[in-house]
């Protein structure tokens, strides 16, 4: 197929790219014509799952290993996918984990944990990206909403991300010296494996008792979750040429959270 749209002939990472958000990134960049590596740490069979429907649509996607909480495994990742792809134009840093835990539960583990996956592993899948690419070059980490709103024991995971936005604000000046622009995407609840795994985590202590639509129209100004293609509509906009004039900003896409 040839491919065309907003993105044809760029080449692209989307790590954690084989469920959820990620794997919805990895569908719509396809779409606008980029070729796509479909990152993964553990899932195999659902990135392969992945790349066979897409390339089955005529699409240029391939799989690829790594724990991008392991700075070496990033760095041969980008290495990997710039020798089959030929270069690199556009990272979608989307791995991340999910934290729940009071204060007085919090280990040193849990915290290594989080920050290695959130934090360090968005800024070296970034220090790794940018040294492959030339002026053009486009990056979008992952942030939260969560890094703006009190959330019940959620400390751990929104200071994590709110970690992600203070370094696309402060990277944002560097990498324009090369013609490279960084921004993150903030979503709020969307319907995932993951958000359905810790809705109970989400809901206020008080309120267990209320279902959770009633919960949503209260807190959210849409009243509902994202779908995981709404969030990926957000991201192919912020890897295109029609987001030219934006860097170094943290986008919500969290339907009015509150």
């Amino acid at each position: 197929m040839t491919q065309s749209g907003r993105l044809a002939g760029k080449r692209a990472i989307v790590t954690g790219g084989s469920r959820g958000i990620g794997a919805a990134i990895v569908r719509r960049l396809a779409a606008e014509g980029a070729a796509v590596a479909v990152n993964y740490v553990a899932d195999r069979s659902s990135a392969d799952a992945l790349v066979d429907e897409l390339r089955g649509d005529g699409y240029q996607v391939a799989a690829f290993q790594a724990d991008v909480s392991d700075a070496a495994q990033t760095a041969e990742l980008v290495q990997r996918v710039v020798g089959d792809f030929g270069g690199l134009e556009l990272l979608v840093s989307n791995a991340g984990v999910e934290y729940f835990g009071p204060l007085d539960a919090i280990t040193q583990a849990d915290f290594n944990r989080v920050f290695q996956i959130n934090v360090a592993g968005q800024l070296f899948a970034t220090q790794a990206a940018v040294a492959a690419m030339s002026d053009g070059g486009r990056i979008l980490l992952t942030s939260s909403v969560s890094a703006r709103i009190a959330v019940y024991q959620h400390t751990l995971y929104a200071a994590s991300k709110a970690a992600v936005s203070a370094m696309v604000l402060n990277l944002a000046p560097e990498l324009a010296e090369r013609g490279i622009a960084i921004n993150a995407i903030a979503p709020g609840g969307t319907a995932t494996d993951m958000a359905a795994e810790h809705t109970a985590s989400y809901t206020p202590q008080a309120l267990r008792d209320v279902p959770l639509e009633a919960i949503l129209k209260s807190m959210n100004a849409l009243g509902r979750l994202a779908e995981p293609d709404e969030i990926a509509a957000v991201a192919a906009f912020l890897l295109s040429p029609d987001a030219s004039y934006i860097t170094g900003a943290t986008i919500d896409a969290a339907g009015g959270w509150i």
